[in-house]
């Protein structure tokens, strides 16, 4: 033995602040919490703040969260292993009693300490926002005709809250604060000028749109930034998947679009080519796909189908691609007085 207690007189290795582990506990208060410890929830999305942050959680194991991180121990020791016991006194205010081990070198011994975690209501930043109709982005949704067909408007939004709610995912900023129907389209009111960004560039791929934006400074932060607003431009084509065009002298049926360009579908072959998008401006719409006729099919043979007119009730010999599964009626268009199947 190289030392002994200086309280009790005992030879002992093992020694903090020259007493043994007995002395040295004796009286002594471990661990301690504070007479009540505050916990914000927001009464909007029942989120709790832990560390600076919003969290979604059970209520529990919020406020045994927010009891243990209230807790201190010696400085001499660690808290270790902790069980806690919720005694709700009434909606706000809940008792809670910690039981852990505290780790004091190589010794460990048992410690409790109670508190009362008091509820408090309140709104989180994103809440806030929400309810305050707070936007950075205006997205304005519009199309080269002088207005947005219901199809295309419902197609086009279904895009776009599915954009924002997979942002959403990452990033709990991203929401749309309101729709508005306006005369030619839709404007979309966005939190985030990166969202409304990012939304521009994804739906000028997908329909080969035009884009354009423009920003206005609304005022400046505490910290004297400039504060600015911007609106995204969405110049929706006035062709669309599915329709009937015409590219040059020919007739066309588009089933493809994408950043870079299209694909076009022939009436008379059924053969296939790219377009490049710097040319699709060039294309003219010939029918649209909600638009075509829908003909009875009166038999069926290998790459042709005899069809009713609908208009006269006349029977039409149409070609059809070799191998396509044709069902009880077939879409057409009358091109100079000619009807084309639709494939």
């Amino acid at each position: 033995m190289n030392g002994f207690c200086v309280e009790c007189g005992i030879d002992t290795d093992k020694l903090i602040r020259g007493m043994c582990i007995d002395c040295f506990l004796r009286d002594r208060m471990l661990m301690s919490l504070p007479d009540h410890v505050d916990l914000f929830v927001c009464t909007s999305c029942g989120q709790y703040l832990r560390h600076g942050e919003w969290q979604s959680m059970a209520r529990n194991k919020a406020i045994t969260h927010a009891a243990r991180e209230a807790a201190t121990c010696i400085k001499e020791g660690r808290i270790k292993g902790t069980n806690s016991t919720i005694n709700p006194l009434d909606d706000y205010n809940i008792s809670v009693t910690l039981d852990c081990n505290i780790e004091i070198e190589d010794f460990e011994t048992p410690a409790a300490a109670a508190t009362i975690v008091r509820i408090k209501n309140t709104v989180c930043k994103i809440c806030s926002r929400r309810s305050g109709n707070y936007y950075e982005a205006i997205l304005q949704i519009r199309t080269a005709e002088k207005s947005l067909s219901a199809k295309l408007q419902d197609e086009v939004l279904e895009r776009v809250e599915k954009f924002v709610d997979d942002a959403a995912t990452t990033n709990v900023n991203a929401f749309i604060t309101k729709m508005e129907i306006v005369p030619g389209g839709v404007d979309v009111y966005l939190s985030l000028i990166a969202l409304g960004r990012e939304l521009t560039k994804a739906l000028g791929d997908q329909y080969c749109a035009e884009t354009d934006e423009s920003s206005k400074l609304v005022g400046q932060t505490r910290d004297g930034i400039d504060m600015y607003r911007v609106s995204y431009l969405v110049r929706l084509p006035d062709f669309h998947i599915g329709d009937v065009v015409r590219y040059g002298k020919k007739y066309y049926r588009l089933t493809r679009v994408s950043s870079t360009g299209g694909k076009l579908k022939s009436l008379n072959n059924f053969s296939e080519m790219p377009i490049r998008r710097v040319n699709m401006p060039d294309m003219k719409v010939h029918t649209r796909s909600d638009e075509m006729e829908i003909a009875d099919v009166i038999s069926i043979s290998d790459g042709e189908i005899q069809i009713m007119d609908p208009n006269n009730y006349n029977t039409v010999d149409l070609l059809v691609p070799k191998g396509a599964e044709i069902g009880e009626t077939v879409r057409i268009v009358r091109i100079d007085g000619v009807i084309y199947y639709v494939p």
